[in-house]
């Protein structure tokens, strides 16, 4: 088992990513929004794949995953999004380049998603992480 000391390095570490490289993505892609630019929005995007990157680095370099809480946060903050997006779009409040930044950033972040499970666990993994086996049917079904 790791000591105490790894595990608070890797949080401080994944914290000042996300607080410096998060942050300045998420800026980017709000500034994009309010300007109504796509390119600006997508370096936003790009700034918050990248700190997503260097989080799976340090997750690599302290041999660990993500914690349980990091995967709700992310999971969740997705979803909240994506549901932000939808109602927006329905009511008309988007613009055409709002429309397509959500639509980029969404369409990323889904396709960096799939290319971690599918790097890290394998097409048989991955899928194994979301099936699971109702354990009535029992070991011969």
């Amino acid at each position: 088992m790791l000591s105490p000391l790894p595990i608070v390095e890797r949080s401080i570490l994944v914290f000042s990513t996300w607080a410096v490289l998060g942050f300045l993505g998420l800026g980017l892609l709000l500034e994009g929004l309010t300007r109504d630019s796509v390119t600006l929005s997508s370096l936003g995007v790009g700034g918050i794949v990248f700190a997503f990157v260097v989080h799976i680095v340090i997750n690599g370099v302290f041999d660990t995953g993500f914690s349980p809480g990091e995967t709700a946060l992310g999971i969740g903050a997705y979803g909240l999004l994506g549901l932000v997006f939808v109602i927006g779009a329905i009511t008309g409040e988007t613009t055409t380049a709002d429309f397509y930044s959500g639509l980029i950033f969404f369409g990323v972040l889904a396709l960096g998603f799939l290319t971690y499970l599918f790097t890290r666990h394998g097409l048989r993994g991955a899928f194994s992480r979301f099936h699971v086996k109702p354990a009535s049917l029992g070991e011969g079904a």
